[in-house]
């Protein structure tokens, strides 16, 4: 009877506006909470019977069903905060978390490091990450996220770059003295190197030009810190010499000794490359070290090698690397935050506990460094906010409130009327 039919149909609407309020309910209570992405029903009629057989097109439905509730991945604001391992996606992309459920995929970054010095989870999932080598450079190995390297060693410094000019107007008849380098030379600036130990030596460079084009170099260093030096004086420890074209650029470079044997334990014949920039000769600009009509001068002076030091504190980058600031001066990449992205991230299962575990609908996950690959940035010092909009959430519960009445006034006028059915007898 179609009566009794369309009662039917008044509890499908019922029932699918219930499991509605449900989601609707479900995203206000999640308003506050971190890296929530709102869900949406997504409703479907039911056909039961086709009135003119099969092929017709003639039908009548039988009420309707929630076929899907959606997760709605839209972008959340983000919030700033004081902890410097709180981070935010903005853009595609999850966190990539290992726990005791395996892995999950998550856009709360409201992490922190345990006591084993691993960055977790609010539930203690351990944070996915790309490792760094012993230089600092991220590699593609993937790992937990954590701090091995609460001290960091000294280094000995094996390579100075020299940025400078030497005046090509000097007059070429002063001959170097060893003896007494300071007034025997065209030129002299100083730098700063470490001993294998990390110990600090001060070494002065001295440049004497011999011809038009060539100059020498003598990299000395004091005799006190020099094994089998004598105090007061200079002991030469490296040497090379200079060629520069007509332009004044530095056409060739070659050294003939560089080995330092600093003395108070440190490791003997301490190679350190004096380097002046990549030469004409070797496929480089020479402009690095120049020759040209102007005072000789030194811009800048780098070298490689520092002192032992401690981890003072820790900042991430915007493309998720993790740095470590050391007491010595000192900076090191240790990690950089992995991101995996979904070709398919509203088929994700929501476990619970903001994370999401992959399912065949969802595909599997590209795994990469934030910003490649069409993955979003990592932002520090903040969180992603609820993407729950409350007026919105509480129009939807209105909506679907006068949709249960509406359903459920379909379900009374059936029982009137059946009422009056069985009053015909009595009639």
């Amino acid at each position: 009877m179609g009566i009794l039919s369309s009662m039917y149909t008044g509890y499908t609407g019922i029932q699918g506006q219930g499991e509605a309020l449900s989601v609707f309910g479900d995203n206000i209570a999640n308003s506050a909470t971190t890296g929530f992405k709102t869900a949406r029903p997504e409703f479907k009629d039911a056909v039961a019977k086709s009135m003119g057989g099969m092929g017709s097109s003639n039908a009548t439905g039988r009420g309707s069903k929630v076929g899907n509730i959606r997760t709605v991945f839209s972008q959340g604001t983000l919030a700033q905060t004081e902890s410097p391992t709180d981070l935010a996606i903005t853009g595609n992309g999850f966190f990539v978390t290992d726990g005791v459920d395996g892995r999950s995929y998550t856009r709360d970054g409201a992490f922190h490091f345990d006591k084993e010095g691993k960055l977790v989870t609010g539930e203690g999932g351990k944070v996915q990450g790309f490792q760094a080598d012993e230089d600092g450079r991220i590699t593609s190995k993937m790992g937990d996220i954590s701090i091995d390297r609460a001290v960091l060693d000294a280094k000995g410094t094996n390579k100075v770059d020299l940025f400078a000019n030497l005046d090509s107007r000097v007059d070429t008849s002063i001959q170097f003295d060893a003896a007494n380098p300071d007034k025997t030379s065209h030129f002299a600036t100083g730098v700063t190197v470490h001993d294998t130990n990390g110990a600090p030596h001060a070494v002065t460079v001295y440049f004497n030009k011999v011809d038009g084009s060539k100059w020498e170099w003598k990299a000395m260093a004091k005799g006190e810190e020099i094994e089998g030096g004598k105090a007061g004086q200079m002991v030469l420890q490296a040497e090379g010499s200079l060629k520069f074209d007509e332009k004044g650029r530095l056409a060739e470079q070659n050294v003939k000794k560089s080995s330092f044997s600093f003395n108070k334990g440190s490791k003997p014949d301490q190679e350190i490359n004096f380097s002046f920039g990549k030469d004409i000769k070797g496929g480089g600009d020479g402009l690095q070290l120049t020759q040209y009509g102007s005072n000789s001068e030194a811009y800048k002076t780098i070298q490689n090698g520092y002192a032992s030091g401690t981890l003072g504190s820790l900042k991430f980058e915007d493309d998720g690397s993790l740095v470590a600031f050391y007491s010595n001066g000192e900076t090191l990449k240790v990690a950089q935050v992995a991101l995996a992205k979904f070709e398919s991230p509203e088929d994700l299962l929501k476990q619970g506990g903001n994370k999401f575990k992959e399912t065949r609908g969802s595909g599997q996950p590209t795994v990469g460094s934030p910003m490649s690959g069409g993955r979003g940035q990592v932002s520090s010092k903040a969180l992603e906010a609820s993407t729950t909009d409350i007026a919105n959430e509480f129009i939807n519960l209105m909506t679907a409130q006068r949709n249960f009445q509406a359903n459920s006034k379909v379900i009374s006028v059936g029982d009137d009327l059946l009422g009056e059915v069985i009053n015909l007898k009595r009639t």
